[in-house]
């Protein structure tokens, strides 16, 4: 039997022995030093060693040795992956290290509508404070509107090539199906056509419709007189602001489809995806005319005189709502 002294000696070890061992596990396992919930950036091809230096730099963890010793002994072998992460408030090593192991990696978007002209396309770009560089006002038409994510110090640059690669491929999937009743007769021609149709209506069912209209008109020779091709030249796509002036209808340059026949030398937006499908399978129509209907829409024509009928329709409308 143990002795008194001997009784208290070893609950003594085990007390000391049980210290120990909660000392490594609390350590990896217990509350961490962060006060507020932290974003964390693990840069490519970074492993352990460096990811440990970092976190404990930016005030994540007490120790770089002692998380890494840990992390060997305690955690799973699967890397660590590149990416933006966000650490929550008091989070142990142990669940830092899962974190950077596991998929909830921030993603960040840029979003480019349907419509948007590539000066705006660029100060959205320059504006985003996650991107890194510079870059120049990309060709009209060149970008795919849609949303595109980034990580966090990417470059500008970078973005941009995607947003132009996704145009590429994307027109070259459209074309290879374009119908045979296009008007057009190359890509970039469709693109600047969609553009048009783009700038033309809001409205998704009418794509088809309008497209056809405008395909009339260059089939027949017929002046496109598209309104958004007056404004481009002023603003390079921004909104004008106030009413066309007589003037800028009756000037002439490469976009103003008032005072030229045909398409105008280039896109004067970024037409998406349905926009340029609708191009290059135009509805089946003979509508040669159209005009705002009141509801968001268009009333079409096939004549004059029906045009006219729809115009006197529309100025009824704007009498109506105080707007004459």
């Amino acid at each position: 039997m143990l002795s008194r002294r001997g009784f208290i000696l070893a609950a003594l070890l085990a007390l000391a022995g049980f210290a120990a061992t909660w000392g490594v596990f609390g350590a990896w396992y217990g509350s961490g030093p962060l006060k507020a919930d932290q974003a964390f950036v693990v840069p490519d091809g970074a492993g352990l060693t460096v990811v440990a230096a970092k976190l404990e730099k930016e005030g994540a963890i007490g120790s770089a040795e002692a998380f890494r010793l840990r992390a060997r002994f305690f955690a799973s072998a699967a890397p660590i992956k590149a990416g933006e992460f966000m650490l929550p408030k008091g989070a142990s090593p142990s669940k830092i290290l899962a974190i950077l192991q596991g998929d909830e990696i921030i993603r960040r978007f840029v979003t480019v509508p349907e419509g948007m002209p590539s000066i705006m396309v660029y100060e959205r770009l320059m504006a985003q404070p996650h991107l890194t560089g510079k870059i120049a006002v990309p060709a009209e038409g060149s970008i795919l509107p849609d949303s595109y994510d980034f990580a966090r110090g990417e470059s500008r640059e970078a973005v941009l090539r995607r947003m132009q690669a996704a145009m590429q491929r994307r027109l070259k999937e459209l074309w290879a199906e374009r119908s045979p009743n296009t008007v057009v007769k190359t890509p970039q021609e469709a693109i600047t056509l969609a553009a048009i149709v783009e700038k033309e209506t809001g409205k998704p069912s009418e794509r088809r419709q309008v497209a056809g209209l405008y395909s009339n008109r260059v089939r027949t020779g017929m002046l496109l007189q598209a309104d958004p091709t007056i404004i481009y030249p002023i603003t390079k796509g921004k909104p004008l602001g106030r009413r066309i002036r007589q003037s800028e209808i009756a000037a002439v340059n490469g976009y103003n489809t008032y005072t030229m026949v045909g398409l105008p030398r280039g896109p004067i937006t970024n037409p998406g995806s349905d926009s340029i499908a609708a191009v290059l399978d135009p509805a089946p129509t003979k509508a040669l005319y159209m005009v705002a209907d009141g509801t968001g829409g268009h009333a079409f024509a096939d004549t004059l005189t029906q045009h006219n009928a729809n115009v006197a329709k529309w100025f009824a409308i704007r009498r109506a709502r105080g707007e004459l």
